[in-house]
């Protein structure tokens, strides 16, 4: 099954896996990328829904997969929800972090462009919660949450790239707090702030952040 999310995670969501490589425990990488393929299932629910009704189904879908979760019931044959399940179990990890997650897709069901402002929480929700996420099961403690904000510039790189310059900065102070175990967690944020280029260029770049812990 993990093997099975990884290469999904290669496929679509090649910048954060390219930042999983550095993880050097096998499991918790693979548990960094069970987060990834969660936030990867939120994001198809606005994309694939032909309404917006639809669309609140499939991400209602996920938050009752929560309450299997975290009741200890059984959780619905899924590999992204089982592989979930488990690191939630494994890591004691929060609900409201996965909920706020949900939470944050929900303005992707409305077509009206995002202001700023509103952009800056989805991106919250949506990076900057997964990096958290993956920040405290790389190295558990408080600082994860300063992996928010790398987690931030990078999903608005993906959405909102105008927006980037001007979160930058928190998110390379941030970053340099983070401890090398968890710096990964925020390391695909180098590829917004240095958009383009080839894939030899970027895994240079990726290499030389986390090398340095600096984004």
């Amino acid at each position: 099954m993990s093997d099975d999310l990884d290469d999904l995670i290669r496929r679509m969501d090649p910048d954060r896996w390219l930042s999983s490589r550095f993880i050097g425990d096998a499991g918790r990488r693979a548990d960094v990328i069970a987060i990834y393929a969660y936030d990867h299932e939120l994001a198809r629910a606005p994309k694939v829904a032909s309404n917006p009704l639809l669309g609140e189904i499939r991400l209602t879908w996920w938050r009752e997969m929560l309450d299997e979760a975290y009741e200890g019931r059984h959780v619905r044959h899924h590999p992204t929800a089982q592989a979930l399940a488990d690191v939630i179990k494994r890591h004691d990890l929060p609900r409201e972090a996965l909920e706020a997650m949900i939470d944050a897709r929900y303005r992707e069901l409305d077509a009206t462009p995002m202001t700023a402002d509103e952009a800056l929480e989805w991106a919250r929700g949506t990076g900057g919660e997964a990096a958290r996420l993956s920040a405290q099961i790389l190295d558990p403690g408080p600082r994860s949450d300063k992996a928010v904000s790398g987690g931030v510039i990078w999903a608005l790189g993906r959405r909102e790239p105008e927006l980037v310059a001007g979160q930058a900065g928190v998110a390379r102070a941030d970053a340099r707090t983070l401890s090398p175990a968890a710096f990964p967690a925020v390391a695909h944020a180098a590829l917004a702030l240095r958009p383009g280029g080839s894939e030899v260029r970027r895994r240079l770049r990726l290499t030389w952040a986390v090398a340095r812990g600096k984004l």
